[in-house]
């Protein structure tokens, strides 16, 4: 997230009304709205590398996947909120509203110097209190880490370097060299 976009506070209704026409992504809480930043070139290799690496694996199942355009819905104390994971993943046959998920089962964020801190904080206390989720990744561009959180182990972090990072909702595992496939980290 960056810099305020609108002062006043926004109904869900007219926020949901702006995204459908807007050509920039705002996520949303508590009738604040804010302006999403663009990403960097090893960010959208990695997120490519994502869904490239799970299309095939949800065919012919329940399960669909979107990239970055899907905002996920979160009830907090009370109000609303919309978040762009970078991937969020369902298998509810009934979370199929048009533009957000409310019962995702996977969702990752690929950090950046600018989001690492609410991805790790804001995002993961908002995210894990949803009942449907089971897993929270975390891709680093930096270097060669995805950091796992999993409801099965209590939201405890597991880190991946080398070994293949496991997915609660498909009961599959991503390949970390396919992950950073053509991406230099140099």
């Amino acid at each position: 997230m960056s810099a305020l976009a609108m002062p006043s506070r926004l109904s869900v209704e007219d926020y949901l009304a702006g995204e459908e026409l807007g050509d920039v992504r705002h996520e949303y809480i508590a009738g604040e709205v804010y302006a999403m930043t663009g990403a960097s070139r090893v960010h959208g290799l990695i997120a490519l590398n994502l869904g490239a690496l799970l299309r095939p694996l949800l065919r012919g199942g329940d399960c669909q996947a979107f990239i970055s355009d899907m905002k996920v819905r979160l009830e907090i104390a009370g109000d609303d909120v919309f978040y762009y994971p970078d991937l969020v993943m369902t298998c509810d046959p009934d979370d199929r509203a048009s533009d957000y998920c409310r019962a995702p089962c996977l969702v990752i964020e690929i950090l950046s110097p600018k989001t690492r801190r609410i991805d790790r904080r804001e995002k993961f206390l908002a995210y894990t209190s949803m009942p449907s989720l089971r897993s929270y990744l975390l891709i680093s561009q930096e270097l060669r880490q995805v950091e796992l959180f999993r409801r099965e182990r209590d939201w405890k972090r597991e880190v991946f370097c080398e070994s293949a990072v496991p997915l609660g909702c498909l009961e599959k595992a991503l390949p970390l060299e396919l992950v950073y496939e053509g991406v230099d980290l140099a």
